[in-house]
């Protein structure tokens, strides 16, 4: 019984090792890529009410067409909104961000993109405090 299951253990082991050194290989050279001009936006201090829209701007510095399919925020009073058309290599566009100022106090929220691009999911930051107007 000892046997059989470091037979398992090793095996499970090795097939877990060899495919981490797979996917390296499988890289897309042309693969879209993005470049953003910033990934935290601070908003500083600002009143209650304020404008609270930023724009994220980037660029796709890949060789095929970048595709936003999704782009979810940390919390409701984050609002992002994101290009529906596929952004062309060497093409710039920008990600708008909207957060409540109603609410007071400090504040930090993450948007994640999720996009064709490959390996992880983009994570980027909005930051800042929202004070009672004087």
């Amino acid at each position: 019984m000892k046997n059989i299951f470091l037979l398992f253990a090793t095996l499970v082991f090795t097939v877990n090792v060899y495919s981490q050194d797979k996917s390296e290989e499988n890289t897309n050279p042309n693969a879209p890529k993005f470049k953003f001009e910033t990934e935290v936006i601070d908003y500083g201090d600002m009143e209650k009410g304020a404008d609270g829209v930023r724009y994220f701007e980037f660029t796709n510095s890949g060789k095929e067409p970048l595709i936003i399919s999704n782009i979810r925020s940390s919390c409701g009073c984050t609002v992002p909104e994101y290009p529906k058309t596929p952004i062309g290599p060497g093409e710039s566009s920008k990600i708008k961000v909207k957060y409540n100022t109603n609410k007071t106090g400090p504040f930090r929220k993450t948007i994640t993109i999720t996009s064709n691009v490959e390996g992880k999911k983009v994570v980027l930051t909005v930051k800042g405090s929202v004070s009672k107007k004087k």
